[in-house]
């Protein structure tokens, strides 16, 4: 009988307060951890430059969270972890990696440790740039006990080691304490269309720009909310004067949780036209559609990445070619013509994935 585990270390590369799908999804699994008993550590990067939002939101967390400060040499930072690790797993059961540098240190980690040695793979971590890379991933790969995707597409990005031994676990959500908006659709409304993700070309705000112009034409009013990190905000405000629907552009920077649903509940579909750049970072899921879906608003995202597994096709939403402006608007026609319809189917599909559906599924492995 395999001995029970009580002690998990998280090491990960993202963790809240600060935004990114990787830290929310490693909160959701610590927290859950720790409700069901577990003494959970969590280490990750302290990413504000004094440390403070961090040190308030640690603070109400049930579990202990160790900061690395980031620091200039980043060799610095990298060697604290490492120690800070390296300490931490003598009374540890269970390693739990998420993030790239987090499965390469859980690779070195493993000369140390003989728990149990789980990754989660996002996708972003197995299409790296460099070749050193790849093949360190893959190594990393290989030693551990238990490897868990979020999805069917970031389980076929996995090289080396055979898809059969990858495990999908979709991310999980909290569903909101906010009810959904039954009377979105009211007449002559002004389409409002929204996505919530850093402003990058990996989320693929541009291609909903590039659908402007068609559905300006048809729907009098339309207008484009973007909330997240300006990370290109210029040049998308470019793209959209050079295709004349700069007026229909709404930039609202990193918003609190608050604001944010207080903006979902105020559209009417949720766009996430991500793309892949061939290297670097790839959309592995989608978590923020079912953010939407659960306050009522049907999901508009792209096929080829993660955000397949995110969007039940003709019920919670629809999928499309991103790069095809036409395709964009008659989906988008779609919707708008049987709105009740893909706004209840929205809403049910996202039960699917509450932290209470998809926790189980972590503890059997942990147990197993």
């Amino acid at each position: 009988m395999p001995q029970a585990i009580k002690r998990i270390l998280l090491l990960t590369s993202e963790f809240p307060p600060q935004p990114g799908g990787i830290g929310n999804h490693a909160w959701h699994l610590a927290r859950s951890f720790a409700a069901a008993g577990k003494q959970v550590v969590v280490i990750s990067d302290q990413r504000s430059a004094e440390g403070e939002e961090e040190r308030l939101f640690d603070a109400a967390q049930d579990f202990k969270i160790i900061r690395i400060k980031r620091r200039k040499p980043m060799a610095l930072a990298y060697l604290n972890r490492i120690r800070q690790a390296r300490q931490a797993i003598k009374h540890t059961d269970a390693l739990l990696l998420s993030g790239k540098f987090s499965l390469w240190l859980g690779a070195g980690l493993g000369f140390y440790f003989k728990g149990k040695k789980i990754g989660v793979l996002h996708g972003s971590e197995l299409q790296l740039p460099r070749a050193w890379q790849r093949q360190l991933t893959r190594f990393s790969l290989q030693g551990l006990d238990e490897r868990i995707a979020v999805s069917h597409y970031t389980r076929s990005l996995v090289k080396g080691i055979g898809e059969k031994k990858v495990l999908v676990i979709p991310n999980g959500f909290a569903l909101p304490e906010f009810k959904a908006n039954a009377n979105r659709i009211t007449p002559n409304m002004p389409l409002r269309l929204i996505t919530v993700g850093n402003l990058t070309q990996r989320k693929g705000q541009h291609n909903i720009i590039n659908a402007l112009p068609l559905l300006k034409k048809h729907f009098a009013g339309v207008s484009y909310h973007m909330l997240g990190l300006p990370t290109e905000q210029k040049a998308l405000q470019a793209l959209g004067e050079d295709l004349g629907v700069a007026d229909c552009l709404h930039f609202h920077g990193r918003v609190s949780e608050t604001e944010k649903i207080k903006q979902l509940q105020a559209a009417h579909i949720f766009m996430m036209l991500s793309e892949n750049t061939g290297v670097g970072p790839v959309e592995g899921f989608g978590i923020a559609i079912l953010e939407a879906n659960a306050l009522g608003l049907p999901g508009i995202g792209s096929r080829g990445c993660g955000i397949e597994d995110a969007i039940a096709h003709g019920q919670s939403g629809l999928l499309v070619d991103a790069q095809h402006p036409e395709q964009v608007f008659e989906q988008i026609q779609k919707i708008m013509a049987a709105y009740p319809h893909f706004s209840r189917g929205a809403q049910a599909w996202a039960q699917n994935f509450s932290w209470v559906k998809i926790i189980p599924q972590y503890l059997k492995i942990l147990e197993a």
